[in-house]
């Protein structure tokens, strides 16, 4: 008998990430456009919309990350073979979303000394507060739509998930283009237009996903109508698990939202220019997201399936996946940066102005270029160790990384020694460098390859035998 030829995990990864990245494109999409709306707007609205964004963000990472990391639960269950036991993890996920949406909404009474803190013009805090407090109050339904997505994402069923996405989308930008400038029977709201636009889209998205989950053939399989009860070991477990990932992506974030403050008080164009240019590196990060979390998926289901050296040959296809991919944007970023600029052509800027801006902009785009394949290999790694339940060694050293190679030495420079945007921007290839060095270390080190999150042996808790 002939013998079975073993899968080919090029298109395995592709299968499982392309989804995710589609998914993930979506969301960069609707950032892309709402900050091509808003710069075409004002020149205030394009420079209040990153660190207002941000900011969010930082908050909102860290609980859609905790939420998130439903997925890994749902990888090794699925690798395991205990199906039943999706459903109970799936509701703590939702549990836990309930709670964040109700702190989130909470953060709108932070938002004036939060930006305050940042020294901006008044003006630009203006329209900060507005965008910041708007984000907050509908942040529940982001949080619980990542959550529910898992369902899909951690069974390698990712498709699903980016057509939901792409639906959010398809609501998004229309609907940011008439609210921000007031077309047809909407009100002109600029700013306030962008983050309401986005809020929808995220209650769109959240809807579609409880429609879909929540049927009797995914009960029968399963259990997610029948083991819906708060499941305390189970929680804790997500906790434990899920919150250390989540912290650390919240300083990383943290790190490039307090460097986009700092920018700020360098001046107004520099803020800029410099939002433009992270929401034009969006274009190679974003993507990168969505590769993470279908590696996450493949090593959990692998280590659910005790079979560690599948998951070692899925990281290696990933990362020759990725490397092409940062190869494209590289060109692109080298050989089109005028073109990717002017996208973001402020309505309301002089001549002189615009073209010292699209100079500026230029040059860190080539800074861009040279952190973007250390970037690349950090998310692969950092995606590895999720899948596994590294998290805690992923949380503390990416946040003694964003302090001493990204915060710090940013405050200093500008604050203290009248440092400018270069520094600011090669801090920023410094920190990237760093924590590939780090992540890559711990994965060659392998200690994930013996890391579990569910149950030994992938045992049924009592919850299971009521």
């Amino acid at each position: 008998m002939p013998r079975k030829k073993p899968p080919n995990k090029y298109k395995q990864v592709l299968g499982v990430s392309l989804p995710l990245v589609a998914s993930m494109a979506t969301t960069m999409v609707m950032e892309f456009t709402d900050r091509i709306f808003l710069a075409g707007y004002s020149l205030d609205a394009i420079a209040a919309a990153l660190p207002a964004g941000i900011a969010a963000y930082l908050f909102l990472s860290f609980f859609t990350g905790t939420a998130g990391y439903v997925n890994v639960f749902v990888a090794q269950y699925t690798g395991a073979g205990e199906l039943r036991r999706i459903g109970p993890a799936l509701w703590q996920g939702i549990y836990f979303a309930l709670v964040s949406g109700v702190v989130m909404a909470g953060l709108y009474f932070i938002a004036e000394p939060l930006f305050r803190f940042g020294g901006h013009s008044i003006e630009v805090q203006r329209l900060e507060v507005i965008y910041f407090r708007i984000l907050c109050l509908g942040a529940g339904s982001q949080i619980l739509g990542t959550g529910l997505s898992c369902f899909y994402s951690g069974r390698g069923h990712t498709r699903p998930v980016m057509i939901i996405y792409m639906i959010g989308t398809l609501v998004n930008i229309p609907l940011d283009y008439v609210l921000i400038n007031g077309i047809w029977i909407f009100p002109e709201l600029g700013i306030s237009g962008a983050g309401i636009a986005t809020v929808t889209s995220w209650t769109v998205v959240a809807v579609i996903f409880v429609s879909m989950i929540f049927t009797g053939e995914n009960d029968r399989i399963y259990a997610v109508r029948k083991h819906r009860w708060f499941d305390h070991g189970l929680f804790r477990r997500l906790l434990k698990y899920g919150m250390p990932g989540a912290l650390q992506f919240s300083m990383d974030v943290f790190g490039f939202a307090f460097f986009v403050l700092m920018v700020g008080r360098i001046g107004k164009l520099e803020l800029a220019i410099s939002n433009i240019v992270i929401s034009i590196d969006s274009l190679a990060f974003t993507p990168l997201m969505g590769f993470s979390m279908g590696t996450s998926t493949l090593v959990g289901q692998a280590l659910g399936r005790n079979r560690p050296q599948e998951a070692v040959a899925v990281t290696r296809a990933t990362i020759h996946l990725v490397l092409i991919y940062m190869l494209f944007m590289v060109l692109l970023f080298v050989f089109a940066p005028h073109f990717l600029l002017d996208l973001f052509r402020p309505g309301d800027l002089a001549a002189d102005s615009l073209e010292s801006m699209r100079r500026l902009g230029v040059n860190l785009l080539r800074i861009v270029c040279c952190y973007l394949f250390f970037d690349a290999l950090y998310m692969v790694c950092i995606g590895v160790l999720r899948g596994a339940g590294d998290t805690r060694f992923i949380m503390w050293s990416i946040s003694l990384l964003s302090i001493f190679f990204m915060i710090l030495p940013i405050y200093i420079g500008i604050e203290y020694l009248g440092k400018g945007i270069y520094f600011a921007w090669l801090c920023i290839t410094l920190f990237v460098f760093m924590m590939f060095v780090v992540s890559f270390g711990r994965y060659a080190q392998g200690k994930w390859k013996h890391m579990r999150v569910i149950e030994a042996g992938g045992l049924p808790s009592p919850a299971d035998v009521r």
